[in-house]
């Protein structure tokens, strides 16, 4: 499985940012697809958002919902996180990967696995 992302980048306090995931060799039934954040070298991944495959439910992280929307173009294979209202505490690197998808992964402080694969990740920062 090959996920690329893309979109990240430098923006203002309330400003907006679209991520996409292109997914390549990804077989449902196994792993789900998610977003996470790792905010500094070394720190644990955050997860964001995620979609269950088995339903395509989505699940997000509480301090995110109504700013951040994950969706799953099937046709394209490619993940989006659409991300608003943005602000400095946002500032990471972004990743797609394959997760596990349920509450936990939004709940949890940090999302220590299982990981399928995942991208190479997308810096975005948030000036104030």
């Amino acid at each position: 499985v090959q996920l690329v992302e893309s979109g990240g980048g430098l923006v203002q306090s309330g400003g907006s940012l679209r991520l996409s995931c292109e997914v390549s060799g990804f077989t449902p039934g196994g792993y789900d697809i998610g977003w996470f954040r790792r905010q500094a070298p070394g720190k644990d991944r955050v997860g964001v958002s995620c979609i269950r495959t088995s339903d395509g439910r989505t699940y997000s992280r509480n301090s995110m919902k109504g700013r951040f929307t994950m969706s799953y173009d099937n046709a394209k294979k490619t993940t989006y996180l659409q991300m608003n209202s943005l602000e400095p505490e946002d500032t990471a690197v972004y990743y797609c990967g394959e997760i596990h998808c349920d509450r936990s992964y939004v709940s949890d402080p940090y999302y220590l696995g299982p990981f399928g694969s995942w991208g190479q990740g997308t810096q975005v920062t948030v000036s104030s």
